[in-house]
C-alpha cells in the first residue's frame, strides 16, 4: 500500500511540474485492466486514435506489457515516443505494479491509478466509495458528461454492473449481477452433462437441443435481466433516464433490450482521459 501511494504522489509531482503539455498534441495512453480483459487506448488531445481489447494476464511482466502496448501503438502508424501521460483504472491489484514499472521503463512516465485521491468531479454516494470499482467511475463520469443525467451505465464485463447517476452529476451506486461469460462456465462446470457453448442469440427463446436452449437462456435471460433492473432503476431515477451500454457483450445483449440504450465502445476510456484532465488541472492549480 505504501509503494502505491509513493508512485501515486511522484505521478502528481510529475504532473503538477508540467510532465505534460496539456495541448491537443498530448498523447494519453489509457489502460483499463479489468479480470478478465484489459482495454488499452491513445488519445491525442480529445481524439481517440485507437483502441485494443486483449486478455489480462496476471503472470505478465511490465518487459512482455511494455513491448507488447509500444508496438500496438506502432502498428497504428502513432508515435510511442510521444506518450506523455499514462491514465489507468484497475481491479486486479496484483497487475498494478507492472503497469507502474512499465510506464516508467517504456514511456518515461509515472502511471497515474484512478482510486482515493483521484479528482473525478463527481460526489460518490456510496457507504464506502473505496469500494466502487474505478471502471464504474470512470464509466458514470463519462456517462455523465456525454449523455447527462439521471442515467444508468450497463457494463457487461466479467461482471455485469448497473451504475446510476443523478441529474446532478452524483454517483448513486448500482447492482453487480454475474456476467455472460460467468454463467455460462458455470453451467459446464457445475452440470456434468451440460457442455460448453458459443454465447450468441439462438434466433428463438425455445431451444430444440442442449445447446440452443443453454444460448436461449443465457442470452435471453440476460436480456430479461436487464430490463427488469432497468425498470426498476426508472421508477427510482425518473422518467427522464436515459441508458447507456458498455463493454464486451454490449451490443449483442443490450442491441436486444426495449430500453434501446445508446452503446458506446469507449466509454470507459473516455472517462479516464476525462479523469486525467480534471486531475491534472487540479494538481496544476494546488501547486500555483
Amino acid at each position: 500500500m505504501k509503494g502505491n501511494r509513493s508512485a501515486h504522489e511522484g505521478a502528481l509531482a510529475q504532473l503538477a511540474g508540467g510532465a505534460n503539455k496539456g495541448s491537443v498534441d498530448s498523447m494519453l495512453l489509457v489502460m483499463d485492466v479489468g479480470n478478465t480483459h484489459t482495454v488499452l487506448g491513445v488519445y491525442e488531445g480529445r481524439v481517440l486514435k485507437a483502441q485494443w481489447r486483449l486478455s489480462t494476464c496476471r503472470e505478465v511482466t511490465a518487459d512482455e506489457m511494455g513491448i507488447l502496448t509500444r508496438n500496438l501503438i506502432s502498428a497504428k502508424r502513432l508515435a510511442s515516443d510521444s506518450i506523455d501521460a499514462v491514465m489507468v483504472s484497475s481491479v486486479v491489484p496484483p497487475v498494478n505494479p507492472v503497469i507502474e514499472e512499465m510506464a516508467q521503463k517504456y514511456f518515461g512516465v509515472a502511471a497515474v491509478f484512478l482510486g482515493p485521491g483521484t479528482r473525478t468531479g463527481m460526489a460518490i454516494h456510496y457507504d464506502n466509495p473505496q469500494e466502487v470499482g474505478a471502471d464504474r467511475i470512470a464509466n458514470s463520469v463519462a456517462a455523465f458528461e456525454k449523455y447527462g443525467g439521471p442515467c444508468v451505465v450497463v457494463d457487461f464485463g466479467t461482471a455485469i454492473t448497473f451504475d446510476a447517476i443523478s441529474e446532478k452529476g452524483e454517483y448513486l451506486g448500482g447492482a453487480i449481477c454475474p456476467g455472460l461469460g460467468i454463467s455460462a462456465e458455470a453451467l459446464f462446470t457445475r452440470a456434468a452433462r451440460l457442455p460448453r457453448v458459443e454465447i450468441r442469440d439462438p434466433g428463438r427463446v425455445i431451444g430444440t437441443n442442449t445447446v440452443s436452449s443453454i444460448q436461449a437462456g443465457l442470452f435471453y435471460g440476460a436480456i430479461g435481466m436487464m430490463d427488469g433492473l432497468l425498470d426498476r432503476l426508472k421508477a427510482a431515477l425518473g422518467e427522464k433516464m436515459r441508458v447507456v451500454a458498455t463493454g464486451g457483450q454490449a451490443t449483442l445483449v443490450a442491441g436486444a433490450s426495449r430500453f434501446k440504450p445508446t452503446i458506446d465502445p469507449a466509454l470507459t476510456l473516455e472517462g479516464l482521459r476525462i479523469i486525467y484532465e480534471r486531475h491534472l488541472a487540479a494538481s496544476r492549480r494546488k501547486q500555483a
